[in-house]
């Protein structure tokens, strides 16, 4: 399904359009709808397609020569010996073309794996084949670390040559409902909370039955699709897995602290930096701040929190209870996921909250705020006021005393401007005496 990818399209289209030489970087991880977007872009051009598999150099070769050959009819290619990369791209060079030809190399970190200097080759290829040609080149690929590596970090080969770079992340909340449109709001922000926004995972949960049975036949069945997908990213990943693993493992299970993080691990904080950082780069996790301090990157107050839902929810019911799992227990994991399920959800449903402050009103950010003894889910900061927020998902209505705590939470914010509204967000809806008190400053919003 082609969702949410209509600024990445329309980057493609441009660049197609330009005269000159066209070089695009695509890259995210796994299943999160590259080749869809790809196939999306090249459906009305003239385009060659090739995905690199992990085998010996002259198969590679070989294959990427017969698609060449095929594309062009050209027989007597199809049975030429060609020994390398920039042979195939100099008898490509040499060809005309009425429109701009795209050629695409899919999964293209795997080349170094096959022949570590086939990065340079490309450089080659792109500074003396490829730059002043009628061509498209795009290179796809989903380990994110490698493609970083070969294509865009300063000391690449083919750094500074894109003309365009694409990092496609997960597909934005407000789009489920292409994929659910028979869905209400509330099972739209429980499947987000499980499958992020990764179509893959979506398409898989398409099929009828409610959320948990799709979680134990998709993630809990140790032969299920998903089942072991965080541990396979990881693994291409990292060289460390183990201590990954345990990182992501002690801050889904509720430590989001640098130093508790670490005494959890039996480390110092220093064993342990290096590690975040990796997972920090890879999208996987990110360091929060109060949204009122001035200098994030310095701030001490930062905790550490899973970004990818899918990673928070494997590593919360999956890794703990690979023991039932495996031994075909998923009755008993799945019980632990009903337990806490509303707890599990209400921090990614604070997050779309403040996704709704910022789309609703003129904030210039919005974010958590913190301080050692209070927290306030969502504080908007506008140009001269604030607006608090404060995010219930349970099945408990929301009532005058929620809005009172926040006040004086709120009350202790130190910033230079007051708070003018506030936003009270609940699953369940409001009692009556809270309802009489809504106003432009009182706002109740029912789920988002």
């Amino acid at each position: 399904m082609f969702a949410n990818r209509h600024k990445q399209l329309k980057l493609l289209n441009d660049e197609y359009a330009s005269e000159r030489f066209s070089f695009t970087v695509l890259y995210g991880r796994r299943r999160v709808g590259k080749t869809t977007l790809l196939k999306e872009f090249i459906k009305d051009k003239p385009a060659l397609y090739y995905l690199v598999t992990l085998e010996s150099a002259p198969i590679v070769i070989k294959r990427f020569q017969h698609i060449v050959a095929t594309f062009f009819n050209d027989t007597f290619l199809k049975n030429l010996e060609i020994k390398d990369l920039p042979q195939l791209f100099e008898y490509l060079a040499q060809k005309d073309f009425d429109k701009k030809l795209i050629v695409i190399i899919d999964e293209f970190q795997y080349f170094s794996k096959i022949d570590a200097s086939i990065p340079s080759q490309f450089q080659y290829i792109v500074d003396e084949l490829l730059k002043n040609k009628n061509f498209h080149l795009i290179l796809c690929g989903s380990i994110i670390s490698m493609m970083y590596e070969q294509t865009l970090s300063y000391d690449a080969p083919l750094y500074g040559r894109r003309t365009s770079a694409i990092k496609l992340e997960a597909i934005e909340f407000g789009y489920l409902q292409e994929f659910f449109p028979n869905k209400s709001t509330q099972q739209l922000i429980e499947l987000y909370s499980v499958l992020y926004g990764v179509p893959k995972y979506l398409e898989m949960f398409v099929a009828s039955g409610d959320i948990f049975e799709n979680i134990e036949k998709n993630i809990l069945n140790s032969m299920g699709y998903l089942y072991s997908e965080p541990q396979f990213i990881l693994q291409n990943e990292v060289n460390e897995p183990i201590t990954y693993f345990s990182i992501l493992e002690v801050i889904a299970s509720g430590e989001h602290k640098l130093g508790n993080i670490a005494s959890k691990l039996g480390k110092n904080v220093q064993n342990i930096t290096s590690f975040i950082s990796k997972l920090i780069e890879l999208d996987i996790i990110y360091k929060d701040v109060p949204i009122t301090e001035t200098n994030p990157l310095k701030s001490k107050k930062g905790l550490y929190f899973i970004k990818d839902n899918f990673f928070r929810f494997w590593f919360s019911y999956v890794l703990p209870y690979k023991s039932q799992l495996e031994m075909g227990n998923t009755k008993y994991v799945l019980e632990k996921i009903k337990e806490n399920f509303h707890g599990f959800v209400a921090p990614v449903y604070e997050k779309l909250a403040i996704e709704h402050l910022m789309q609703r009103y003129d904030l210039l950010k919005c974010g958590r705020w913190w301080d050692k003894n209070e927290e306030i889910d969502a504080l908007g900061i506008g140009e001269d006021h604030l607006i608090a927020a404060e995010c219930k998902y349970s099945n408990k209505k929301v009532g005058v005393d929620i809005l009172t705590s926040l006040q004086k939470k709120a009350e202790k914010v130190e910033y230079k401007f007051p708070v003018t509204r506030y936003v009270l967000f609940s699953k369940s809806g409001f009692t009556e005496e809270l309802q009489k008190l809504q106003s432009e400053k009182i706002i109740l919003v029912e789920l988002i």
